[in-house]
């Protein structure tokens, strides 16, 4: 994906969801979403430990953010021999409310199997970038 792209889907998002943020405030899953708050998104944390986080409920998993939720981005804080059944899971969910969402792993989060699963469901993927980092450089 091309910065031009980066920056075009940050501007144009306005749900992120959350895979693996933390309520433990020292966390950088924590830090990066409260940041994305704070400039202006909606946070969808996914965490299947917590009923809420950063005063938004907290969901298990993708599937079970209410098909109202316009998911935007999929921002994933899980290691990443989880992150093609996270890429499964936004899939899923895709097909479910017609809409598909940007997979943006962070730093140090990646699988060749997510990518090509993000491919087949024709969802568009970013590899181990730090959606605030890019955000603070683009936006």
């Amino acid at each position: 994906m091309q910065i031009a792209d980066l920056r075009n889907a940050l501007l144009s998002a306005r749900t992120i969801a959350v895979v693996g943020c933390s309520p433990r405030a020292f966390q950088t899953s924590h830090r990066i979403a409260q940041y994305l708050q704070a400039a202006g998104y909606r946070i969808v944390p996914v965490n299947p430990h917590h009923e809420e986080i950063l005063g938004e409920p907290a969901y298990p998993d993708l599937q079970s953010i209410p098909d109202a939720v316009e998911v935007d981005i999929v921002n994933v804080f899980r290691r990443s021999e989880h992150t093609a059944g996270v890429v499964r899971d936004a899939a899923a969910r895709a097909v479910h409310t017609g809409r598909s969402p940007l997979i943006w792993t962070q730093l140090g989060v990646h699988s060749t199997e997510a990518e090509a699963a993000a491919a087949e469901a024709g969802l568009p993927y970013v590899a181990e970038r730090c959606i605030m980092v890019d955000h603070r450089a683009l936006v």
